[in-house]
């Protein structure tokens, strides 16, 4: 039996062989006894299937993929694809390497306060507010997906529908209702949901693209594998095309660190988390490549699939295929169900991060957020500060659909920032004083050196093109706002870490250890 040591306040030590959470340092609110903790239960296999099931990677190249054809079209599609499944699993097994030391809630916040070479405190908190800001608007992006694929559904079988921004807005709460509903009191039934949500993932994907083969046109192998569309998006410069069309391959394969976030509800954590995390990545990336070669065989007409009136692509490549509007919706329906499961679980994940962070006093009201429901075993009162702020931004939607999408667009800027801060972090620690590292379970070894540098790399290009439109010239309407929202996110945090954060934030008040 492996033990692992760790010192406690006080110079005590615990020696043991499971996880634990344990707190090390006095809070000035409650004892050595006084923070929650939440129950461990869930094993391997539903935390692949979460983590598999929260990118939906697939899922999301048909939903997002108009980007993607506007800028570079199949060629970026494709060779893109290919790029992002690299550059996502060398950043997945980067902060694989920091959850096996430290499988822990708050994950980022975490990593940061323990790697900082100066300022752990302050860099902490701001890491603590980037990530959660940007898991909740993540927590956003998947209800309103599914509310406009809902209305696509609705324009394509009823011409005459004319959809109004506050209909998008009421159909967010209303598919909102269902996952809160269930986190809530189906707590208990999360291992099934998950491996249902696995099943429905895996099983989905060559219905679909079985029926896009049989029934589908035929594009040739010259247009699949060397189109390079740059005459459509009004941007000129063939690296920006490519550029901002590899944005739409990033999106579906971002959000990997969710199940991070659930990680004291794991048994085992310290192994089960990062092979989850890892794996969920692989698995996704080549469902995600298969479906995308096989869209571009079949999907016809480029500029047809474009002009459809429902905003989404992929509907009109149903259509087109099957000649039919109710086998169309159908499939489309493939696509909803699945999203209801990332939902969950993304839900999920961003409700136990907000609980993590009030735990450690990041939030205002830190006491209150931090208590988990004796009934529900669950930090009842995060996720209802989690579907609030939700149900808050879909009202933006009502007033301007375009700053609705501004705070939607910078998910996956301040995830990509949360993910590079802590692996810069290691990198530094790893040159200087590798010996002051508390190696888990999973290490990269050798190849730690190399691929955390190709991890900053690949992120750093990644976050410079995020916040790039994808149409231009640029207007108020095709402005892509992740920058400044996104920097209106971290000023906020500055405020707070002024006003209050640095007299009550210690960074984080307890660790893992092995019991």
């Amino acid at each position: 039996m492996e033990y692992n040591q760790i010192e406690l306040a006080g110079g005590r030590r615990h020696k043991s062989s499971q996880d634990s959470i344990v707190e090390v340092g006095p809070s000035p609110r409650h004892g050595p006894q006084g923070k929650p903790r939440l129950e461990r239960y869930l094993g391997f296999l539903p935390m692949l299937a979460f983590a598999a099931t929260l990118q939906a990677s697939w899922e999301a190249i048909g939903a997002s993929m108009i980007a993607g054809l506007l800028n570079g079209g199949p060629v970026v599609l494709i060779y893109g694809l290919m790029l992002a499944i690299i550059g996502s699993l060398s950043m997945a097994l980067s902060l694989a390497e920091l959850a096996s030391i430290t499988p822990v809630a708050g994950a980022q916040y975490h990593w940061t306060y323990e790697l900082a070479p100066f300022a752990p405190r302050f860099l902490s908190f701001m890491q603590g507010w980037i990530t959660m800001v940007s898991w909740w608007a993540n927590a956003a992006t998947s209800p309103f997906l599914i509310g406009t694929q809902i209305e696509a559904l609705a324009i394509q079988n009823n011409p005459n529908y004319e959809p109004k921004s506050w209909h998008a807005t009421l159909i967010i709460w209303a598919v909102l209702l269902i996952p809160l509903v269930v986190n809530i009191y189906a707590r208990r039934l999360l291992s099934a949901v998950e491996v249902l949500g696995g099943i429905i993932h895996i099983v989905f994907f060559p219905a679909v693209l079985v029926t896009l083969i049989v029934l589908g046109s035929r594009n040739s192998s010259e247009w699949v594998w060397t189109h390079f569309e740059n005459s459509m998006s009004g941007w000129h410069n063939d690296g920006v095309i490519w550029s901002v069309g590899l944005l739409t391959a990033v999106y579906t394969l971002s959000g990997f660190d969710g199940v991070v976030h659930m990680a004291e509800e794991v048994k085992d954590a310290r192994r089960v988390v990062p092979r989850s995390m890892v794996f969920s990545v692989m698995i996704n990336g080549i469902v995600a490549l298969g479906f995308t070669i096989g869209l571009m065989y079949t999907m016809g007409s480029l500029e047809d699939a474009l002009e459809t009136p429902t905003g989404y692509p992929i509907l009109e490549v149903f259509y087109a295929a099957t000649k039919s509007n109710a086998a169309a919706s159908g499939m489309l329906i493939m696509f909803v169900l699945p999203g209801f499961v990332a939902l969950f679980n993304g839900l999920a994940s961003v409700t136990r991060l907000t609980w993590a962070f009030a735990r450690d006093e990041g939030l205002p009201f830190s006491n209150f957020f931090t208590h988990i429901s004796p009934r529900y075993k669950i930090p009842l009162r995060a996720l209802f500060l989690v579907s609030i702020v939700i149900v808050l931004l879909a009202l933006i939607n009502i007033g301007s659909t375009t700053a609705f999408n501004a705070l939607l667009s910078m998910t996956t800027l301040g995830q990509y920032i949360s993910y590079l801060i802590p692996v810069i972090f290691l990198l530094i620690k790893r040159i200087r004083a590798p010996h002051q590292v508390r190696w888990g379970t999973f290490r990269l070894g050798f190849w730690g050196i190399p691929l955390n540098l190709f991890t900053i790399a690949y992120g750093v290009y990644i976050i410079i093109f995020l916040p790039f439109p994808p149409e231009y010239p640029v207007t108020a309407r095709n402005m892509n706002y992740a920058a400044p929202v996104f920097l209106a996110a971290v000023l906020f945090a500055l405020v707070d870490w002024f006003v209050r954060g640095r007299k009550q934030w210690q960074g984080p008040r307890i660790k893992v250890s092995a019991e």
